[in-house]
């Protein structure tokens, strides 16, 4: 008889009380995907017909959607290919919670409509106490185009040439701004840009003056540039542009300006980021005087660059709940990191790993404080983990979160100052997994490991 006929029929596979219930959490056409894929397995003789079933199980993913969960261990606290800053749990419960039918735009008490996102935006307002309102908008760059087209449409931007930047994905702030139908005043240099040359622009047609605080660079050297206070006193509203979130002054990172600074030294509006220091979702942040706010909020653009419910919940969360995986990630003890490192490289030692623990160097990222090292510590690899850590089966079927790291000397580094400590124990199984499939054996002498672990912690 042909084996191939012995290739049980679909209907009867689906019949697997695994299958059914994968069908539940997944839907039955992924499922019947999955199936009819093993089938063919079967059919082409990779597997035995017996096996169909297990084969088809094996292949589905843990959950619907396509992302993965990541254990960030690249040493980059706000890595913007991960998505940026993890919500707090918070944050996650609150976004959980608005997931279904909530109170975005009515009132419980009068059973009437309500402000949107009321508890969101009081939160903010009372984050930034300079701040005479506040509005939300889907991401930062939004808050600059609604700024400009609410503000400065058919009229000029003053900017200095040296804030020309550009952000992610080769997107460049002039050709965002113009796109709004503002004409770009450049004024200074690239390395030297002075009150007076903001002066001599402003007139009649001048929109606003822009701040922009530089994303992902510094300029060293023989440079100059006009503070917000200057700038406040030459007529025109001045718009801050801080980008990486920081609402309030931070001690470990004294040079990333805030919000609530900007704020007092007299900028009408500031933007930034909510998914960046500040640690909470995608939100493009406006805070300032309440006569500029109230212009951005009832243009009609606002319509269009307008939160969802669950980004307003995770914002008020973020706000008012605990600390935030990025703000404990920033002012992680160095020593505490160090033991973190020996015990998971001791972990994965005895279970025949090449595992070290190294002293390391991280970075906020995201665009924030540029040129700052947070010192960290690491477990050190070998290079040839990072592509299972990455997408092994175990990773697609969730056995394991992927693990990212980054390559140095030839090694595989796990930065863990962005890694919760909660998350060790499944840092180092999915690093176990990963050296089983490639068979990796440890190259090190016996007592090494310990000798570096005495090392780093001294």
């Amino acid at each position: 008889m042909d084996a191939r006929r012995l290739v049980p029929r679909t209907d009867a596979v689906l019949a697997d009380p695994r299958l059914t219930a994968a069908a539940d959490r997944l839907g039955r056409t992924q499922v019947k995907a999955a199936v009819a894929r093993a089938q063919q397995q079967a059919r082409a003789g990779h597997i035995s017909p017996e096996a169909v079933a297990d084969t088809a199980v094996a292949s589905l993913p843990a959950r619907s959607a396509s992302l993965h969960p990541v254990i960030n261990a690249t040493g980059v606290l706000l890595h913007t290919n991960l998505g940026r800053a993890p919500l707090s749990e918070a944050a996650i419960q609150a976004v959980s919670a608005a997931a279904g039918w909530t109170d975005l735009e009515f009132d419980l008490v009068s059973g009437t409509r309500g402000r949107r996102g009321r508890g969101a935006l009081a939160a903010l307002a009372d984050a930034v106490p300079a701040a005479q309102a506040v509005h939300v908008v889907n991401n930062n760059a939004a808050a600059l185009v609604l700024t400009a087209t609410a503000l400065a449409a058919g009229r000029e931007i003053v900017v200095s040439r040296g804030e020309l930047i550009e952000i992610g994905d080769g997107f460049r702030l002039p050709e965002l701004l113009e796109s709004t139908g503002a004409r770009i005043r450049e004024v200074g240099t690239t390395n030297r840009t002075t009150v007076a040359d903001y002066a001599a622009a402003v007139g009649p047609d001048t929109g606003f003056l822009l701040k922009v605080h530089p994303s992902n660079f510094r300029v060293e050297g023989f440079t100059a540039q006009a503070s917000v206070a200057e700038l406040a006193g030459l007529g025109a509203p001045v718009v801050g542009d801080i980008g990486s979130g920081l609402l309030a002054a931070h001690p470990l990172l004294p040079s990333e300006p805030d919000a609530d600074s900007w704020l007092r030294a007299g900028a009408g509006l500031v933007t930034a980021s909510g998914d960046k220091l500040l640690g909470g979702p995608q939100a493009g942040l406006v805070l300032g005087r309440a006569d500029l706010v109230a212009r951005l909020a009832r243009h009609p653009l606002a319509r269009a660059l307008r939160v969802g419910k669950m980004t307003m919940a995770a914002l008020e969360a973020t706000l008012t709940g605990p600390q935030v995986p990025v703000a404990a990630a920033l002012s992680a003890d160095r020593a505490f990191l160090a033991r973190r490192a020996q015990q998971v490289s001791a972990t994965l030692a005895s279970a025949g790993v090449d595992a070290r623990p190294v002293p390391s160097q991280a970075v906020v990222g995201g665009g924030g404080a540029p040129g700052v090292t947070l010192p960290s510590a690491a477990v050190s690899l070998p290079e040839r983990l990072a592509g299972p850590l990455r997408s092994s089966a175990a990773v697609h079927n969730g056995a394991h979160p992927a693990v990212i790291g980054r390559a140095e000397g030839g090694r595989l580094l796990l930065d863990l100052r962005a890694v919760p400590p909660t998350d060790d124990e499944a840092l180092a199984s999915a690093v176990i997994a990963a050296a089983a499939i490639t068979a990796v054996r440890p190259t090190v002498e016996p007592g090494a490991a310990a000798a570096e672990s005495q090392r780093v912690a001294d």
